[in-house]
């Protein structure tokens, strides 16, 4: 078993710690280990947006086209003078 040791903890976070522990029935030690294991065992994280979207669409023919809107203005530079 590997052994951690952490530094500069704000006493704050420490109060709290203490206070889950306890609530726990545990010892701080004990809970800062029940936290990590929970916190890097539990289910993968979820992915982001684009993920989501691109796994809301990966069932889709390859040969879906989207059809574009005709442009009804010319491009033009943009104003930074505000």
């Amino acid at each position: 078993m590997a052994t951690l040791t952490i530094r500069d903890l704000d006493d704050e976070v420490k109060a709290r710690l203490r206070v889950r522990a306890a609530h726990n029935g545990r010892s701080m030690e004990a809970e800062v280990r029940a936290i990590l294991r929970a916190a890097l065992t539990g289910p993968t994280p979820r992915r982001g947006l684009g993920g989501q979207i691109q796994q809301y669409f990966v069932d889709l023919d390859d040969d879906v086209e989207i059809p574009l809107p005709p442009r009804t203005e010319l491009p033009r530079a943009a104003d930074f003078s505000s």
